[in-house]
């Protein structure tokens, strides 16, 4: 792509033009050439949206709480991007619920862009290019980013590396008290939010949290906040957003956003550094074929794994 097409796009990006966002999007995601460079563009105009991230388990509402929270920003006249990390389907890679037909009320308001995204395999909760397609709505304008992951349990971890605020989702009578501790969701969550809070059981998954809550403690010393709310009805979700303010508030009394970016970056530059280098060996130095004779090699037992990696690592630092 020639310099002055992609300044082009980069200046139709960041007006907040919805196609040249949606093209975007569709670069990033399918790793196109043109994607890197334009994501070094849109970087230096990225960091100004605050990254929602909201997880929990199938069936916890988290589309609907997203919906409602949309909304919410909306009345405090707040732009917003939804990313909502689907399943991928078997058949033809994409996100499953496509574009999220229970948000499509928003379809006439500029101020929401809805993007599905598939996890293409990635475990995780989140889809690899994530972390990247928020960066090109943030450089687009928009003030706030909310990111709804798959929801498969105990792999929704990835999201605190992206997140300016993470939230968990919790409901009652679905063993989602039982389900935090295993999945280490205590370590994770900035909010907890118990949605369907008009069934019953809703006061016991609270005690369950603040029974947790008594049991660790985090390095930045923050008291996760529990709100109930019914999201099919907007019960709550005012609440949530005043927690939501009420933790980035603590963050800079206590000077601790720069701190949460500089460990999320480091975490990021890592995965980043390890998905580039695995690029350019399997690219430069494994074709197919010697991968497929190298792994029938092992599966025999004529060679080992270790010292295989360690040959291939070798051969390609010694380039």
């Amino acid at each position: 792509m020639k310099n002055n097409d992609l300044q082009i796009w980069v200046d139709r990006i960041r007006s907040g033009e919805v196609r040249a966002v949606a093209r975007a999007i569709s670069a990033i995601e399918n790793r196109t050439p043109e994607s890197v460079e334009l994501l070094k563009e849109l970087f230096p105009h990225s960091g100004n949206a605050r990254v929602i991230g909201l997880t929990g388990s199938p069936g916890s509402g988290k589309s609907t709480l997203v919906d409602q929270l949309a909304r919410e920003y909306r009345k405090q006249s707040s732009t917003v991007g939804i990313v909502a990390v689907d399943p991928t389907s078997p058949y033809t890679g994409g996100a499953i619920l496509g574009d999220r037909i229970r948000m499509q009320a928003h379809h006439a308001d500029t101020g929401i862009y809805i993007r599905s995204m598939a996890t293409r395999g990635f475990l995780g909760g989140l889809a690899r290019t994530t972390a990247d397609v928020a960066t090109a709505l943030d450089a687009s304008g928009k003030d706030i980013i909310l990111i709804e992951t798959v929801g498969v349990g105990q792999d929704e971890i990835d999201i605190v590396r992206l997140a300016d605020v993470t939230i968990v989702i919790l409901v009652p009578g679905m063993g989602d008290d039982v389900q935090s501790i295993k999945a280490g969701i205590m370590e994770i969550a900035d909010i907890f939010v118990i949605n369907k809070s008009d069934r019953e059981g809703a006061d016991r998954v609270e005690k369950e949290i603040r029974a947790m809550q008594s049991l660790a403690m985090r390095d930045d010393n923050w008291n996760p906040t529990i709100v109930r709310t019914v999201a099919t009805e907007g019960k709550g979700i005012a609440e949530l957003a005043a927690a939501i303010e009420e933790y980035e508030r603590y963050l800079d009394k206590q000077d601790l956003r720069l701190q949460k970016k500089i460990s999320n970056w480091r975490e990021r530059l890592v995965e980043m550094l390890r998905e580039s280098l695995l690029q350019r060996v399997t690219r430069e130095r494994l074709s197919e074929k010697e991968l497929s004779a190298y792994a029938a090699e092992v599966a025999g037992h004529h060679r080992d794994p270790y010292t295989l990696v360690d040959e291939i690592v070798g051969s390609f630092a010694k380039k």
